[in-house]
């Protein structure tokens, strides 16, 4: 943990995989930056993802043009802040199951070429080909998106908070933020820090942050958890990232297989809602069906009621925010970093 000086031009709450990347741009273009971290970085919904930075988001093209920039500059990342991310391509895929899913996908396609998005409509016996453990049977066709990586979001985290330090930023962990009075002056236990400007980039707690500053940012926490099967009989074979329209996705993870389909429901058990995804991982993926279930890792994401991520500013006072990205930041932090630092010189 960095000592906390005494005040900064740019006030960044968060060090997760958009706080980072934040800290990172506003470092790099000059900007006097300190960093505050409730707990160690990369510890909120940065750990709590599939791994997976993809470009093809269903009807949100705005999404996906952020993510194709994001995903050029990962490509890049290496070279930039030293630290590999290993990125492996696995393709990600989408399952139709009725007509009307189909035609929002042709209806949606022009917009999605238009933002660079790299994604066609593939057959059921296409997709199959694809993911061969999938049952032809169970699906109408797909939309396929070869432009998807699996990768180290920790990796992601360090290089960012490296290279942002190298820049001359401030990183402080263990720092949890407890007050922010209107002139900026934000509270932590280990004292307070002057800002010219605040930017919540806090996950699920950036609705929190904002209430400290009378600044509504309107997200939510929501759980989430992702789980491992048993390996399966068969070697695995390539497999892309595959969504179905229940939610259920998977991906492979060294010889075992990565399972999420959300979380429970509000009036459903936990063994409930294991029981539900276990009957839709059989009728999907019949290879799976009645494989052992074992839990992976999981968290809190930060949720907006549209699953689009908010990037702004408050009208009454140099605060800005990034957040409610609703388990996709990984696939947007580069381009979130670049708008907040376009966005602070702005102000």
């Amino acid at each position: 943990m960095s000592t906390l000086p005494e005040r900064t031009e740019a006030l960044v709450i968060g060090g997760g995989v958009i706080g980072t990347s934040i800290a990172c741009h506003l470092a790099e273009a000059g900007v006097g930056t300190v960093l505050l971290e409730r707990a160690t970085l990369g510890s909120g919904a940065s750990g709590a993802t599939a791994k997976v930075v993809r470009t093809y988001f269903p009807g949100d093209a705005r999404t996906g043009s952020l993510a194709v920039r994001s995903t050029a500059a990962y490509h890049t990342f290496a070279e930039r802040t030293g630290t590999p991310l290993g990125l492996q391509r696995v393709g990600f895929m989408v399952l139709f199951t009725e007509e009307e899913q189909i035609e929002d996908f042709r209806r949606d396609h022009a917009a999605q070429q238009a933002a660079g998005v790299d994604v066609e409509l593939v057959s059921a016996s296409d997709a199959a080909r694809l993911n061969p453990l999938l049952a032809e049977r169970s699906i109408l066709a797909a939309a396929w998106s070869p432009e998807a990586y699996s990768c180290d979001p920790a990796a992601i985290v360090r290089g960012y908070a490296a290279a942002a330090q190298e820049a001359g930023a401030i990183v402080c962990t263990e720092s949890p933020v407890i007050a922010i009075d209107p002139d900026g002056r934000v509270h932590t236990p280990a004292g307070s820090i002057l800002a010219e400007t605040v930017i919540c980039a806090a996950g699920p707690w950036s609705a929190a942050v904002g209430a400290l500053a009378d600044v509504p940012i309107p997200v939510t926490p929501e759980p989430t958890e992702l789980l491992l099967t048993d390996p399966p009989a068969e070697p695995l074979t390539a497999l892309p990232m595959t969504m179905h329209p229940s939610r259920l996705r998977i991906r492979p993870w060294k010889d075992r297989i990565l399972v999420g389909m959300g979380r429970p429901r509000q009036d459903e058990s936990r063994e409930a809602w294991l029981q539900r995804l276990s009957q839709q991982l059989g009728t999907t993926y019949p290879a799976l069906a009645g494989v052992r279930l074992h839990r992976g890792w999981g968290g809190s994401l930060d949720a907006s009621s549209s699953g689009a991520a908010l990037i702004g500013r408050d009208t009454s006072r140099p605060f800005l925010y990034a957040a409610g990205f609703s388990g996709q930041g990984l696939c947007q932090a580069p381009a979130a970093g670049e708008l907040v630092r376009d966005l602070y010189f702005d102000t």
